[in-house]
């Protein structure tokens, strides 16, 4: 019992990471319909901010997640006006080819600059190691997780349902001619919401750096990952990638944890049987583009 609690916390923890790193994904392809396959490069981003405040700056390192988010951010801004947004119209191959492409060149870029070896962030003292709850071994690093993800989850399902620029970020979706004549600036919302999805990515980078580890491949081992999330969970709301998280998180933690040999299928396996009792996710829905 005492392994099975602790298999379930640290899936639970793991969950919510996969939520962070996914959920900009889940946000510009459920509410945007853009299929951005860089998504990984701008957590990576992130990461090696975050990296390089900490390590070689010695900044503290809830100082330096802030500005993960903000770079992550700037950079998915600066994209967005440059290059994103001539691709709104195209199609979902035309913006699948291009993400691609530009994810090999974040590799080759950080490749050159950071060199290939993985690095982790050096985390406080107070983040380190674990403490016993009734038997039950509970990671520091893992409860923060936990704690910030979840904090996350609420102000961001808070956010697109009950505030009016959840609302306009809804009506520019469903039809960008209306919401202009409505007085909607709808370049500017998509800019805002790309933006914000991608300064998640860059703060679930920085988090999930202590665990996942960062190297210049983190996008491409990664967006399997991220896809399988938005497939699961569907991607019309925030609720299915969340649930399909902790989900895949506690599938595939105790997958490795009883079934090593067989551990990195389980995720797989989850996948396609969901897939084949819900096509269009978890809580999908057939959406016209």
């Amino acid at each position: 019992m005492t392994s099975i609690l602790t298999n379930l916390f640290d899936g639970v923890a793991y969950g919510m990471l996969l939520f962070v790193l996914a959920c900009g994904l889940a946000v510009t392809l459920g509410l945007m319909n853009f299929v951005n396959l860089a998504h990984g490069a701008f957590a990576m981003a992130g990461g090696y901010v975050c990296m390089v405040l900490v390590n070689r700056m010695g900044w503290p390192f809830f100082a330096a997640l802030p500005l993960a988010f903000v770079s992550a951010a700037a950079i998915g801004i600066a994209l967005e006006r440059m290059l994103y947004r001539h691709l709104y119209a195209r199609s979902h191959l035309d913006q699948v080819l291009f993400t691609i492409g530009l994810t090999f060149m974040s590799v080759a870029a950080v490749d050159y600059i950071q060199g290939s070896s993985r690095v982790f962030i050096n985390l406080p003292a107070a983040l380190q190691g674990q403490f016993d709850v009734f038997g039950v071994g509970i990671g520091r690093y893992r409860l923060m997780i936990i704690v910030i993800c979840g904090l996350l989850t609420i102000g961001l399902q808070m956010v697109l349902a009950r505030t009016r620029f959840g609302s306009r970020l809804r009506a520019a979706v469903d039809d960008p001619r209306a919401a202009s004549g409505l007085g909607i600036n709808v370049p500017q919302v998509f800019a805002f919401t790309f933006a914000f999805g991608c300064g998640l990515a860059g703060l679930g980078g920085a988090l999930s750096a202590e665990i996942l580890g960062l190297d210049p491949y983190f996008p491409l081992k990664f967006m399997i990952y991220f896809l399988i999330v938005v497939t699961v969970g569907g991607s019309s709301s925030i609720t299915g990638p969340f649930l399909a998280s902790l989900l895949l998180g506690i599938g595939d933690v105790a997958g490795k944890y009883y079934v090593p040999k067989m551990g990195p299928f389980v995720i797989y396996t989850m996948m396609i049987v969901i897939l084949i009792w819900r096509p269009n996710g978890l809580f999908g829905r057939t959406a016209a583009r």
